[in-house]
């Protein structure tokens, strides 16, 4: 990308005092809401995938810099419903434009803009906070490409800036801190320095697990995952975490993907979780995984917020 490009709608960072507040990252599914906040955090606080409905809890992210406390709220990708989880995490992606200083619309470089797009910028009319336009993926795509992008996304409503950036290389991701330090009102620190993100810590052991459940199965099996975490303790002495978790599934037939021949897919997932949980947690982990089948517990609403889906704990 050139840089006139990446400098669209964008100036330089003002000095002046502190400034904080919320800012809701919304799009469509796989826009790259989640990808965009752990750039911005410098390191992993929400699980990725090319898998629709990857993101299926609200929660916040907390970058904090000498002048800014930068409130940035993560959100399931909205979309077309088909079950009752669907119409769940929708819900909860709505709500999360309430109440907020900025809303970040994510639109992906690659993909046309669609009629996703537009139903979701319907809702985001009748708000009252600033608006940004967030391009991603453009390394992805030519300049040409985004341009035509930047063009359609400006014919879906009005736009305070824009930003263009491709988060998983790292490309212009300060610009976009820049333009929330800009847009976002002078005001207190309202979390803890250091304090990362708001979600439990069990809720992120289980989406570690989730997440590379989702990179290592295929067809319907993603979908119908959920994880809960059984029992969670902390070894002092030896410094390790012990960590005993369920994979729950809709089939008998998924449960067997998942398990593999003579248990081979599920060590995989329980080694690539580990690992990772081992780098954020800055211990060792002994991980117990498990998998049963909750049948059809996607059309329970019950069901979905035992597991903390949408709005749901």
């Amino acid at each position: 990308m050139n840089e006139p490009i990446a400098d669209l709608g964008l100036g330089a960072v003002k000095d002046v005092n502190f400034h904080s507040g919320f800012v809701t990252l919304v799009g469509r599914p796989n826009a790259g809401k989640s990808t965009l906040i752990n750039a911005v955090m410098g390191e992993k606080i929400a699980i990725t995938s090319s898998t629709p409905q990857t993101t299926r809890h609200r929660f916040v992210a907390i970058y904090d810099a000498p002048e800014l406390q930068l409130v940035m709220v993560d959100t399931p990708g909205i979309h077309k419903p088909h079950d009752a989880l669907g119409e769940e995490l929708n819900h909860s992606a709505l709500q999360a434009l309430k109440d907020v200083d900025v809303i970040a619309f994510l639109i992906d470089a690659t993909k046309p803009v669609g009629t996703g797009d537009a139903w979701i910028s319907r809702y985001l009319e009748v708000e009252t906070a600033k608006k940004v336009l967030v391009i991603t993926k453009s390394a992805l795509a030519s300049e040409s490409e985004v341009l035509k992008q930047v063009e359609q996304a400006h014919q879906l409503g009005e736009f305070d800036e824009t930003v263009i950036l491709s988060a998983l290389e790292g490309l212009h991701v300060e610009r976009f801190v820049e333009c929330m330090a800009q847009l976002l009102p002078e005001g207190p620190r309202w979390f803890p320095e250091g304090m990362g993100t708001d979600q439990p810590l069990e809720v992120i052991i289980a989406e570690f697990v989730r997440e590379k459940v989702l990179h290592k199965t295929f067809d319907e099996v993603p979908h119908a995952v959920g994880v809960m975490l059984d029992e969670l303790s902390f070894d002092e002495k030896k410094k390790l975490y012990r960590i005993y978790a369920t994979i729950y599934v809709e089939r008998d037939s998924q449960k067997g993907i998942i398990i593999g021949d003579a248990g081979s897919k599920i060590k995989e997932i329980g080694c690539e979780a580990r690992t990772d949980l081992e780098h954020f947690l800055g211990a060792r982990v002994f991980l117990d995984l498990r998998v049963k089948v909750k049948k059809d517990w996607r059309r329970d609403a019950a069901q979905i917020r035992r597991f903390g889906y949408g709005e749901g704990l």
